[in-house]
């Protein structure tokens, strides 16, 4: 119930700032979603949105991927992690446009320019957290571990992923929103597909409309994926060190 209450008094808001503003500037929710009605008839909103989606998930899971096993390797041993922090250091602050822009300039105006550069983007910021996660660990559950034998799958599975879970979830929590931003840039500076790339036409053609109606869906989808799977992905996982305490 609150939460349509802040959507209602969100699109309210929007209604009042349209009727100050003028329909150039700001359109008003009902001229938007007219718009928008338009180019799903058409099958662009979808083909678009479907095209942006899978480069969000291609560069997430590939970023979580290696920043999991990094960070992971950062935090259990001292030698790594003096190693790749200055490395860590400067991909944190490298900012993301260079990022991209190098990427596309080094590999070229193609899918794996784009999507290995919105996944470095966000590598660093999943070593940062599983790295924590990893120096968090319990010794005397390893020594556990170590006296009873345990298999190398048995102790991941029981041991380890308990542990790190909680931290996995707040990474995966943290980069999805870092992610889909830096997608959208990556597909306005070169791509000619994708929610980016729309947002990017709408701009040099000055049409408010065509803007948000593509920005609202993909907003819409990222926020539902946030509340109805990460958000109690994250709950579930970090129960049990509520029951703990």
């Amino acid at each position: 119930m609150w939460r349509l209450a802040s959507v209602g008094v969100f699109f309210a808001c929007w209604q009042i700032g349209a009727e100050i503003a003028g329909p150039r500037d700001l359109p008003a929710p009902i001229d938007v979603l007219r718009r928008l009605a338009q180019e799903a008839q058409s099958g662009a909103l979808f083909f678009h949105l479907g095209v942006t989606l899978l480069r969000v998930g291609a560069a997430f899971v590939l970023a979580m991927a290696i920043g999991a096993v990094i960070g992971f390797a950062m935090g259990r041993h001292r030698v790594a992690d003096r190693l790749g922090d200055p490395w860590l250091v400067l991909l944190l602050n490298l900012p993301a446009l260079v990022i991209i822009v190098l990427a596309y300039i080094w590999i070229g105006l193609n899918e794996v320019a784009a999507i290995g550069a919105v996944a470095l983007n966000k590598i660093p910021n999943a070593i940062v957290i599983l790295r924590e996660g990893a120096r968090s660990l319990d010794p005397q559950l390893d020594e556990m571990a170590a006296v009873f034998r345990f298999p190398v799958a048995t102790r991941l599975r029981h041991v380890l992923a308990p542990q790190l879970a909680p931290y996995f979830a707040a990474a995966a929590r943290s980069g999805l929103s870092l992610v889909w931003k830096i997608v959208l840039i990556v597909e306005l500076i070169g791509r000619s597909n994708g929610i980016g790339f729309k947002i990017n036409v709408a701009f040099q053609l000055f049409d408010m409309t065509l803007l948000l109606a593509y920005a609202l869906p993909f907003v819409g989808v990222m926020l539902a994926i946030e509340v109805f799977l990460v958000q109690p992905l994250e709950r579930k996982v970090s129960r049990w060190r509520r029951g703990a305490a």
